[in-house]
């Protein structure tokens, strides 16, 4: 099949490499001159596992290309898949000029019956907006051409994306017409041998799902972050709750893991677009703007605990920061916990020597003149001449450290454990003083 893919960001450029991987002609837009060009070289400009071997595979074969050129996007492909990003404005609703300019765009080009994919996450009833701003322009034109658009949300993991393309959970369709429900399902053929994951359903219900997933999810993080604290009020250890409570099937153990906050592209935009969303509907969302709130609190859980630890005088420390993605498996730092605690410590006049294994260039273009931030080229250089060590993200080259060598290298051999990654105990026993979330405190 022939597909055309709008905008090359993290969607976009999972969902054209692997559609294109299957056998589709993909053709990925973008009106970044400088990144088209870059990836038409094989260069790409995130880190997520095993991209970009599929990419360089796939332009090699001439089933992937990128361009700048729209018109012609168009008219080659009957399937547009919209996926442009959505981010807040200043009250957290999702920005949608971007996807109401490609359904513009498509509509200025298009001369016979296309299918428009909406993959960007985008709030109940964008469906609609982009059919109306279609007929607007085909008005214009004069033209009575047939389209279609369908709702078909992503669910990618970042770190794990490839795989979740490859061998999706589920594979949602929104959409009321039989038409574009075949296509789709043909499209999605490869993907879905197994056994059928394809869930059709209405536009606004497939719109809501994505957000409603994503709000489920985040719901259970600050969730486990709010026991964890109310864990250390009550003497009790939050990994032991956690066994216990995951051992219910009707709960289970994923994402119930407590830590220092969440972060992404995904779970803080959502959560907050969807509570926006539903207030602009004269409902008050509580609880989503509940899980907001802890987790806004949980991001600041580990600088507090530095603070009571140095008597509320960090100002000349240096702190060894192990991890500054916001999770492991990727560079992105969007929002990420690491960016809070940072900030914080820098207001407090601390210094920060950081090391991650893939996040480092992208920490360099967030902070491009910070002095007080030193990075590292690994987890043992990070120690040298720091006065404590924080783990924030939970890389699995962090999860055996030798802590003879952190006790001798640290001035005040201590630390901050932001994701429960060691026993308290074992610790301990090392001579290193240990705060980690929900266990209590240093004794």
């Amino acid at each position: 099949m022939k597909i055309t893919i709008h905008g090359t960001g993290y969607v976009g450029l999972v969902t054209g490499s692997c559609l294109a991987d299957a056998g589709n002609r993909v053709i990925c837009v973008d009106v970044d001159e400088d990144k088209v060009q870059a990836l038409n070289e094989g260069r790409i400009p995130i880190y997520e596992p095993g991209l970009e071997d599929i990419v360089t595979r796939n332009i090699g074969a001439g089933r992937l290309t990128f361009t700048m050129d729209i018109p012609e996007a168009v008219r080659s492909s009957l399937f547009q898949f919209i996926a442009v990003g959505t981010p807040p404005d200043e009250n957290g609703a999702a920005d949608m000029q971007y996807v109401l300019e490609v359904a513009r765009a498509v509509a200025e080009s298009m001369d016979d019956y296309k299918v428009l994919v909406t993959k960007s996450t985008v709030p109940v009833g964008t469906a609609s907006k982009v059919r109306s701003e279609v007929e607007v322009v085909l008005e214009h034109r004069g033209m009575d051409t047939e389209f279609d658009v369908v709702s078909n949300p992503e669910f990618l993991k970042e770190g794990a994306a490839v795989s979740d393309f490859m061998k999706p959970d589920r594979i949602v369709v929104g959409t009321d017409s039989p038409r574009a429900e075949r296509l789709l399902r043909a499209l999605y053929e490869p993907f879905n041998r197994n056994h059928d994951r394809l869930i059709s359903m209405d536009v606004q219900s497939a719109e809501l799902t994505k957000y409603a997933a994503n709000a489920m999810l985040a719901t259970k993080i600050s969730f486990m972050n709010e026991l964890a604290n109310m864990a250390e009020v009550f003497g009790a250890d939050i990994e032991m709750v956690r066994i216990g409570i995951g051992s219910d099937p009707r709960i289970g153990y994923e994402f119930i893991y407590p830590g220092c906050g969440y972060g992404g592209s995904c779970f803080p935009k959502d959560v907050r677009a969807l509570a926006n969303a539903a207030e602009q509907s004269q409902y008050e969302p509580e609880l989503i703007r509940a899980v907001e709130n802890v987790n806004d609190r949980q991001k600041h859980v580990l600088f507090k605990k530095i603070m009571q630890h140095f008597g509320n005088a960090i100002d000349g420390k240096t702190l060894a920061l192990w991890g500054l993605a916001f999770k492991p498996n990727t560079d992105d730092m969007r929002e990420a916990p690491s960016r809070a605690l940072m900030e914080a410590c820098w207001a407090e006049g601390a210094s920060i020597r950081a090391y991650d294994p893939k996040a480092r260039a992208e920490a360099r273009r967030i902070y491009p003149d910070r002095d007080a931030l030193e990075l590292c080229e690994s987890a043992e250089e990070a120690l040298a001449d720091a006065d404590a060590l924080v783990i924030v993200t939970e890389w699995n080259e962090f999860r055996s450290p030798d802590f003879v060598t952190i006790r001798e290298r640290l001035s005040d051999p201590v630390i901050f454990d932001g994701r429960n990654l060691y026993d308290p105990v074992f610790v301990r026993e090392h001579g290193i003083t240990y705060y980690g979330i929900g266990r209590g405190g240093p004794d």
